[in-house]
């Protein structure tokens, strides 16, 4: 038997799963349309705000308690698409902005300071979402939202976040370091 307010968890959670696959989704497909190259000039204001979008995705993941699969052990989703074709192409197209300096932990002092690649860390994060993604689209939305919300905590989340700020750093400098209008 089931309660009215048992339905509409129900509906809550089937919104909100719907929200979160949309703009994963919307990312995916911007993320693709970036690395072809479709944003010529407007790549890194792009990402920025693609980014940005994804993170608020995943901080609405982060808050809510934690999704328990319904399995006990995930089902294969089949093969991963391979990452790699996107990750070549993003660090043609991003040159020498593609690497960046991260600090590993910002609560250990005198943390490691590490370089990374924009390139990597999208494809990384395209590669967690579309895993998600594949379950989503097989009917299975609590094993999606599971897999975005764990490897959100576990590794998109910090690497977008690293991403972000990294991307925030170069449209900073490209705006406020060469003017448009000098």
């Amino acid at each position: 038997m089931t309660t009215a307010s048992s339905k509409q968890l129900s509906d809550d959670v089937d919104e909100f799963v719907t929200d979160v696959a949309a703009q994963i989704e919307s990312f995916l497909i911007a993320l693709g349309a970036v690395a072809r190259g479709d944003f010529p000039g407007g790549t890194l204001s792009i990402l920025l705000l693609e980014v940005s979008q994804l993170l608020l995705a995943g901080g609405r993941l982060g808050a809510v308690v934690d999704v328990v699969p319904k399995e006990r052990f995930e089902p294969d989703v089949g093969i991963d698409p391979d990452a790699d074709g996107l990750r070549e192409r993003l660090a043609d197209l991003l040159g020498p902005a593609d690497e960046y300096y991260e600090v590993f932990d910002p609560y250990v002092r005198d943390g490691e300071i590490v370089p990374s690649q924009l390139s990597d860390d999208l494809a990384d994060v395209a590669a967690d979402l579309y895993h998600g993604l594949a379950h989503f689209k097989s009917g299975r939305a609590n094993e999606a939202l599971w897999w975005w919300q764990y490897s959100y905590l576990a590794n998109w989340g910090s690497t977008a976040s690293s991403a972000l700020r990294a991307l925030h750093s170069a449209v900073a400098h490209t705006r406020l370091d060469h003017p448009a209008d000098a």
